[in-house]
């Protein structure tokens, strides 16, 4: 059983260069997404900073309608039915 810092007998340790600690470091603590849009999106929103202002838009109206929602959906106290 090989360990597992052990190359595989097709890699040379020399090929592979010098390696570099925390190279990716900086933009892994900057927590990037990566998101894959539909082309039609893409086309709306061609900048990231434009899709970012539209979802932020989207969550002021989301919020908004919610609290509305909210109130909404009190029970109604019913009328007493008026006789002629």
């Amino acid at each position: 059983m090989k360990k597992a810092d052990e190359l595989r007998n097709e890699y040379h340790r020399e090929d592979l260069g010098r390696g570099v600690r925390g190279k990716y470091y900086r933009e892994y603590m900057k927590g990037t997404n990566l998101v894959l849009l539909q082309p039609e999106v893409a086309h709306a929103f061609p900048t990231s900073e434009a899709v970012n202002e539209a979802l932020l838009s989207l969550i002021q109206v989301a919020k908004r309608s919610a609290s509305v929602t909210v109130r909404s959906t009190r029970p109604r106290r019913r009328r007493a039915a008026v006789r002629r």
